[in-house]
């Protein structure tokens, strides 16, 4: 009996050790290793508007690619830090208007367009909402990645906390989560000030379907 519960140990470790190094070895792996290295210098190349900055990691995708830091005791002080570098980029809106055009909002929600090689730097960009939330029931495609957005303002209301939240949230998500896996939207100019302000009317305008 004692034989199984050993063998049961190190099988246990045998399998935390294949799983657990892997992820440690990320980040040494994208500086140290030659082939690594080779492959993303000729796999990648700056066409059109697309530059190779776009590979180029920040603190919080570094941060974010070694999930097991990311994840222990140690990575936490890391974790606020990051979160905090988020939320101070955020501005608010410039004209202090929080609320847009919902149907403008819809538009933006349904395009995925946008900020690829083929693309004209005045493309607009769409925020591809559809991929990762249900938003309004008429829509039979869409993602589960995120949370369902139906009723998001009829369930929450509009107290200006919620209103400063949600500006946040499509903001720069990683301001509340480090390791969110929604865009930077303001972050990274996918999307601009009135886009983000027509996003935030098909989200909290009662007039809005999404609220019906």
């Amino acid at each position: 009996m004692k034989n199984k519960n050993i063998k049961s140990l190190l099988a246990c470790a045998s399998l935390l050790i294949a799983v657990v190094l892997p992820a440690c070895d990320v980040m040494a792996q994208q500086q140290n290793d030659p082939k690594f290295n080779k492959m993303m210098k000729e796999g990648f190349r700056a066409e059109g508007i697309a530059g190779l900055d776009r590979i180029q990691q920040d603190e919080t995708q570094k941060f974010c690619s070694d999930p097991v830091f990311a994840g222990s005791e140690k990575g936490q002080a890391m974790r606020e830090k990051i979160q905090k570098i988020n939320m101070d980029s955020i501005r608010q809106p410039s004209d202090g208007k929080y609320i847009g055009d919902w149907k403008k909002g819809e538009a933006i929600a349904q395009s995925g367009r946008g900020a690829t090689w083929t693309d004209k730097a005045d493309t607009p960009i769409g925020g591809g909402c559809y991929n990762c939330h249900q938003i309004d029931k008429k829509e039979i495609s869409y993602g589960t990645i995120g949370p369902s957005l139906w009723n998001y303002g009829k369930m929450r209301g509009n107290s200006q906390e919620l209103i400063v939240y949600t500006w946040n949230r499509i903001n720069n998500s990683k301001a509340y989560n480090a390791c969110s896996n929604m865009p930077r939207f303001a972050h990274f100019k996918l999307l601009n000030e009135q886009q983000i302000q027509d996003l935030m009317a098909l989200l909290l305008d009662p007039a809005s379907p999404v609220n019906q």
